[in-house]
């Protein structure tokens, strides 16, 4: 069971990073394609699932651990949480800036990763 904990641990620790290089990366060509036509690709939305769905990985394993270690809540998990809930806020708005998408969607990643790299912070 150690073993599955350190390894549960390790993968959270391996995908916060990965949360924060995917969600900066598509942050910052969602808000350049706000600004320059030419970047506006059907692929970009494929990096924004992408990094949209680490972070639902991100959220599990967190989870498990939370579970497993039965750790205090503190403000690591809630600005896990908070990148999860920033998903739900960005599709929401998603209609109302139908003309300014990549703006919001630029935007809002590149929060994601803001609140990613202070949970980073926070863990160490």
């Amino acid at each position: 069971m150690i073993e599955v904990v350190a390894s549960v641990r390790s993968m959270h620790r391996g995908v916060a990073w990965i949360l924060v290089f995917s969600n900066g990366l598509v942050g910052a060509w969602a808000l350049a394609a706000h600004f320059l036509p030419r970047l506006r690709h059907k692929s970009i939305w494929i990096g924004v699932i992408v990094a949209e769905l680490v972070i639902v990985a991100q959220v599990i394993l967190g989870v498990i651990l939370q579970n497993s270690e039965n750790l205090a809540p503190d403000r690591h998990q809630l600005y896990g949480f908070s990148a999860f809930v920033s998903i739900g806020l960005i599709y929401a708005y998603r209609n109302e800036m139908r003309d300014r998408i990549y703006l919001l969607y630029g935007l809002g990643s590149l929060w994601i990763m803001g609140l990613g790299i202070r949970a980073i912070y926070l863990s160490v």
